[in-house]
């Protein structure tokens, strides 16, 4: 058997990638689905297309690379976080839609907890904060929303899951309820110091424990693929979210290395090694990842508009048909415009956590057009990373890599990926495979199957596509950064 095949099931679309043995991309396969808003600051997800989405790109990266599920030596799953799902055991059949991670509508909820004075413990259990983005209030929601839910749930008659749970549940024929620690990490119900789920914090937000899937490693077995789906059952040997799986893919296994990743939203990963590294700048401390038993922590940043701000260009103003025509236009715009976006549409996320803060644009003029509004947001996306790492570098104390290892859509820009080196006075490192995310998933895999080399030797086939380094002047970066602090300071005051 001579391939791995990776599910990447993200936000916005759910990707299959089939991986040589050697880790090289052979075949994919992509699908969009629909986004659902069905109140301000709501977003959902129809369950059955995530399942479908992937079922379908998997056959059809199988199919492309013109082999058969008998050379499919196991599968890797990776998949966007904190999204939440209620499903009956007995029939499978989801209670409501998924909850997606960038919905707020337990904005509420989070801030009577906090004023109930509950955050610092669950912050020290956690080491998340009290934040609608995490899964626990919204699985809450559901119970709370959906008639005899909660009761039902006592009885062991409902299943709680992540995406990654539901995709097991669903490969597997309903035979297996389990999830990663990267992805229990998230729920703001797992206990990163004790590994296991926590029954204070369980009881507190009324979630019968019932509901929980079984948490394993990041490598390790979740059962077999139902014969009918692929033609053979086919192992599930890998799981990560997809921030976690990015950072294994990016072979940031040695504590100071850092990521980022730039998808729909923002997310940089710090490796702190076996030290849970408590935050004094509110970012989150989480499971980078955890194999054979032993827990590797990160910080982490997590911005909730990324791509997504391109997105809004393409789909909202319409003032571009594809995305990569906003790097043209980032190159046209006036250098004498100060034009700062401040893309806040469902909150602002780490360092600042304020769900309730919206976008802003600051600095229009009578002269500003598509090619100011495309550089500013393409800035935006360096400026919050910027943030990020400063902060992770004051918690971190010890001396961090210098260098970013970046991955995702966005990457490809080279005008963005130049500026992030400017805007941080420091290397951005763009691997040769950007897709580290689908690759992690692989390599946790391969690593389960035996195929794989240990992180240490995985590490070292790490490739450089290109390093971007700075070119700005001190100065000119500082004016900037300050002139974005101050754009940002405005925003949460309003």
């Amino acid at each position: 058997m001579t391939y791995i095949l990776a599910i990447d099931q993200g936000t916005t679309s759910s990707r299959a990638i089939l991986f040589d043995v050697a880790l090289r991309p052979v075949a994919q396969a992509q699908e969009e689905f629909p986004q659902h808003y069905p109140a301000s600051g709501w977003v959902e997800h129809d369950p059955a297309d995530l399942w479908s989405s992937v079922a379908a790109t998997a056959r059809a990266a199988i199919e492309k690379a013109g082999t058969g599920a008998g050379d499919i030596a196991a599968i890797g799953i990776t998949n966007q976080r904190e999204t939440t799902l209620l499903w009956d055991r007995a029939s499978g059949k989801p209670l409501h839609n998924a909850i997606v991670w960038q919905d707020r509508r337990t904005a509420d909820t989070c801030a009577a907890l906090k004023a109930a004075g509950h955050e610092a413990m669950i912050s020290a259990r956690t080491g998340l904060l009290l934040d609608p983005y995490f899964s626990g209030t919204k699985l809450k929601w559901l119970l709370d929303t959906i008639p005899g839910a909660r009761d039902r749930a006592a009885r062991g008659e409902l299943a709680f899951g992540t995406v990654d749970t539901w995709l097991i549940w669903n490969l597997t024929g309903g035979r297996v309820h389990a999830t990663d620690a990267t992805n229990a990490a998230r729920t703001l119900l797992f206990n990163i110091a004790t590994n296991a789920w926590d029954a204070e914090i369980c009881a507190l937000l009324d979630i019968p424990m019932a509901l929980l899937p079984e948490v394993r490693d990041c490598a390790d077995d979740y059962g077999t693929t139902r014969a009918d789906l692929f033609g053979r059952e086919i192992p599930i040997l890998g799981v990560a979210g997809d921030q976690q799986a990015a950072t294994v893919g990016q072979a940031c296994f040695a504590p100071g290395m850092m990521k980022s990743t730039y998808g729909t939203g923002c997310f940089a990963l710090l490796n702190t090694g076996a030290d849970m590294v408590p935050s004094k700048n509110r970012l989150l401390t989480t499971i980078a990842y955890r194999l054979n038993g032993r827990t590797t922590y990160a910080l982490e940043g997590s911005i909730f508009i990324a791509g997504a701000v391109v997105q809004w260009l393409r789909d909202g103003l319409k003032i571009i048909r594809e995305a990569r025509e906003t790097q043209p236009l980032a190159e046209a715009a006036d250098a004498g415009q100060d034009v700062v976006f401040v893309p806040a549409f469902t909150g602002l996320g780490a360092p600042y956590w304020r769900p309730d803060c919206r976008g802003a644009i600051y600095g229009l003029t009578r002269n500003s057009g598509p090619a100011e509004l495309a550089r500013a947001a393409l800035e935006s996306v360096g400026y919050q990373t910027r943030d990020l790492l400063e902060a992770m570098r004051s918690d971190w104390g010890a001396e961090a890599d210098g260098v970013l290892r970046v991955d995702g859509g966005m990457t490809a820009s080279d005008w963005t990926m130049q500026f992030l080196s400017d805007i941080l006075g420091a290397p951005v490192d763009r691997p040769v495979v950007t897709e580290t995310t689908a690759l992690g998933a692989a390599y946790l895999a391969g690593l389960q199957a035996g195929l794989c080399p240990d992180p240490t030797e995985f590490g070292k086939a790490w490739a450089l596509e290109r390093r971007f380094a700075p070119r700005m002047s001190e100065a000119d970066r500082s004016a900037r950064y300050a002139r974005w602090s101050r754009a940002v300071q405005a925003t949460m005051t309003v």
